[in-house]
């Protein structure tokens, strides 16, 4: 079961959740996603035993961006965290696709001060240099790069302009036009070009009421694209990793790629 979580997603629940949630599912889930006119929402946020249950710990949402259909960013609002999940509402006044993300980037180091006494840091590049002392021993520096999202589609769906930077799903087929028995196509790209032969994972929810998780798994072809015939309607949890040495801090050696979406596969 590859229901693991990587640096960028223990990165993507800073502040709470850090350490516990290895081993875990980050998500978000929102209570639709298409909609026939103008009308509110609510997402849920977690980090999870089981998919689409809040029963862990609350996903972080310092990252959260929500961008409206003419590229706008949209502000959440009657944002709260609980102790299993966040929550949040969105007024999605306008016809077209809505991109909710959760966009991480951080680093992870370990190394060893002036008394040869162990250490471990967590942050962002930006404090890395005022926060990591200069002659720190046996310097190891992680560079991760995490993004979690879902799609909302209000009357027609419009096109999705993929933001070029990180691991990210680009559609082929509109994730918000999803349909059991039908076939989908998808891309990943890492910053903007194609991602081929990457595993992609896709989990239909639910899994506490199954024995078996019922993965799907595909591997990107030379484009970057793979093929899924849904099998059931529902809400699917989709993951992929990537790496590279493509870091933006000299000190850091490897970049860690992760993306997680949710969709809905509709009957």
């Amino acid at each position: 079961m590859r229901f693991k979580t990587r640096i960028a997603t223990c990165l993507a629940v800073l502040c709470g959740a850090f350490g516990s949630a290895q081993a875990h599912n980050v998500w978000l889930l929102p209570s639709s996603t298409v909609l026939s006119k103008a009308e509110w929402i609510t997402v849920d946020a977690a980090v999870s035993n089981d998919l689409f249950y809040f029963n862990h710990v609350p996903l972080g949402l310092d990252n959260l961006v929500v961008t409206a259909p003419g590229g706008a960013t949209v502000a959440p609002e009657n944002a709260h965290r609980g102790k299993l999940r966040s929550v949040f509402d969105l007024n999605l006044s306008q016809t077209g696709t809505y991109r909710l993300a959760v966009v991480n980037d951080g680093l992870f180091a370990t190394y060893k001060d002036k008394a040869g006494a162990n250490k471990r840091w967590r942050g962002t590049p930006e404090k890395f240099a005022a926060e990591v002392p200069a002659d720190a021993q046996d310097l190891k520096v992680t560079q991760s790069v995490g993004r979690i999202e879902t799609f909302v589609t209000v009357g027609k769906p419009s096109a999705i302009q993929p933001t070029g930077k990180g691991l990210e799903l680009v559609a082929v087929t509109h994730p918000n036009d999803l349909v059991k028995g039908e076939k989908a196509t998808f891309a990943f790209h890492v910053d903007g070009q194609p991602a081929p032969g990457l595993e992609v994972v896709l989990v239909p929810g639910a899994t506490r009421y199954r024995d078996k998780k019922e993965e799907i798994k595909a591997t990107t072809d030379a484009k970057g694209q793979f093929s899924v015939t849904w099998p059931t309607a529902g809400m699917y949890w989709v993951d992929a990793d990537a790496s590279d040495a493509k870091t933006s801090l000299p000190q850091a050696k490897e970049r860690r790629l992760s993306y997680v979406g949710t969709l809905e596969v509709l009957p």
